[in-house]
């Protein structure tokens, strides 16, 4: 995120809070499902304005959080269905390269097959739909790794302020996700030993 966007973003979130803290905070939630939904962007700006104005008092860390996670798994979900009910057919209609479209959606398919938790984190989420991954395997993976972005963003913001922004710029997208990654193969692991014991 450019430094002005973030400017912009913290100017609109202190501006809207005048209006009341309920439209900083469904601001939060349609931005966070904007981005999962496949938008990059609005939802990791509006999350580091509100987390820094939750710094200065004017709105609650926890409902920041909660909000921002629930947006997120919602816009992830979302776009899996839209994947999922579209997407794939849009893929393999007749038309040009019908048959170089055909060709990638199979590799798709088997590379979701056989990496779709790591996957997941490396695309979009229309794309795990598009590719016909199981609602059993994308759901957990789209809840911890939406969690997991909300709290390091939320928190990061709150005790870092706009610095938030460089230090991920520095870490990168591979280390975001290589953090997120881990912890989303770990709760996942955990999940279903659980499950198993359980049944």
């Amino acid at each position: 995120m450019r430094g002005a966007d973030l400017q912009v973003s913290t100017l609109a979130v202190l501006h809207l809070h005048a209006q009341g803290p309920g439209i900083d905070y469904l601001g939060v939630l349609l931005a966070s499902f904007a981005s999962w939904l496949g938008l990059p962007g609005p939802g990791e700006a509006a999350l580091i304005a509100a987390g820094i104005s939750a710094a200065h008092h004017h709105l609650d860390l926890t409902s920041i959080i909660a909000i921002a996670w629930l947006g997120a798994t919602a816009g992830g979900m979302a776009g899996w269905i839209v994947g999922v009910r579209a997407g794939r057919g849009v893929l393999t209609a007749p038309g040009p390269l019908r048959g170089l479209r055909l060709s990638l959606t199979a590799r798709g398919d088997r590379f979701y097959e056989r990496y779709g938790m790591i996957a997941v984190l490396l695309t979009p989420s229309w794309i795990a739909g598009i590719h016909n991954m199981h609602w059993s395997r994308f759901v957990p993976v789209n809840v911890v790794s939406a969690l997991v972005w909300a709290i390091a963003i939320g928190l990061g913001a709150y005790a870092l302020g706009p610095s938030i922004t460089d230090i991920a710029n520095d870490a990168g997208l591979a280390g975001v996700l290589l953090v997120a990654s881990a912890v989303t193969i770990a709760a996942v692991v955990v999940l279903r030993r659980r499950f198993r014991r359980s049944h």
